[in-house]
Parts: structure tokens; C-alpha cells; sequence
């Protein structure tokens, strides 16, 4: 397993999300699973930021399936909830990158952690197999994470 420790490196890219009825369980709380598609809507929109959208990965044959995951829960999410969703590329190698994660209720003074975790990707072909990221995009995942430094 992955280091479970949930640090942020610069840049950490966040994005705002309202929780809507259909995220809900009956109790008006988030449903579990959901935090891992707030996990996605942040990564997505940080690589789209960053200038190395999904899309450009996808034609040249490739993805980026989700290898490992992990969510540590804090507090609940809600119904109508304004959540801010905040993402950092904390490791890219040849052949896989993670990001770490924090959802956060933001408050008056001091945000409410709700969720921490990570992901892990691979890069495959379309068929499946392994891949290495094609060098272009491998530079500039990796100068994404040393821009701050």
C-alpha cells in the first residue's frame, strides 16, 4: 500500500462543488462513495488548468485508470453543502502519478476538514497494457510539481 500520508505540495489547485440531493443518502449526507468523484472533479480540473487536460492524454491513445485509492473520513458532507475540493500532483513517475486530496467545508475562520485521501494512476494504452507517459506530458506533470519549489 501507498503512503498514507496526506500532504499537500504546491501547487495545491482547489475547485468549489454544491452538494447536490443526488450526492445524498436518505439522511441528507454525502454518500460515501461520492467524495471519490469530488476526487475527480478536482483532478481533472487541475490538469485542465495546468494545461495537460485529460483530453489531450486520450488522443494520443492513452488513460489514466485509478490504481489505488484512499479516503480517510472526518466529518460528514450535506445537502446544499459548499464544499471547496483541493487537489496537489504529489508524485509523477514513467509510469504512474498521485494525487493527494482535501475536501474541506469552508467556515468562518477555520475550514471543516471532511475528507483526506489519494489516488494512484497508471498510465495504460487502450488495450490495457502499461505505458510510459509520453515524455512532453512526464515534463510537464513534473514541472507542475516544482513550479513552487
Amino acid at each position: 500500500m501507498s503512503d498514507l500520508q496526506i500532504k499537500m505540495k504546491e501547487p495545491v489547485f482547489k475547485v468549489s462543488y454544491r452538494v447536490i440531493y443526488g450526492d445524498t443518502d436518505a439522511g441528507a449526507v454525502v454518500y460515501n462513495a461520492n467524495f471519490l468523484r469530488y476526487f475527480e472533479i478536482g483532478r481533472t480540473e487541475m490538469m485542465r488548468s495546468l494545461e495537460v487536460p485529460y483530453s489531450a492524454i486520450e488522443e494520443l491513445g492513452l488513460i489514466m485508470p485509478v490504481t489505488e485509492s484512499y479516503l480517510r473520513y472526518k466529518a460528514p458532507g450535506r445537502y446544499d453543502d459548499l464544499l471547496s475540493i483541493h487537489t496537489s500532483l504529489v508524485e509523477v513517475k514513467n509510469f504512474s502519478c498521485r494525487f493527494n486530496y482535501r475536501v474541506v467545508r469552508p467556515g468562518e475562520g477555520k475550514d471543516k476538514l471532511l475528507v483526506k485521501g489519494f489516488t494512484v494512476h497508471a498510465c495504460v494504452n487502450r488495450q490495457g497494457r502499461l505505458n510510459a507517459f509520453p515524455q512532453g506530458i512526464l515534463e510537464r506533470m513534473k514541472n507542475i510539481m516544482i513550479e513552487d519549489e
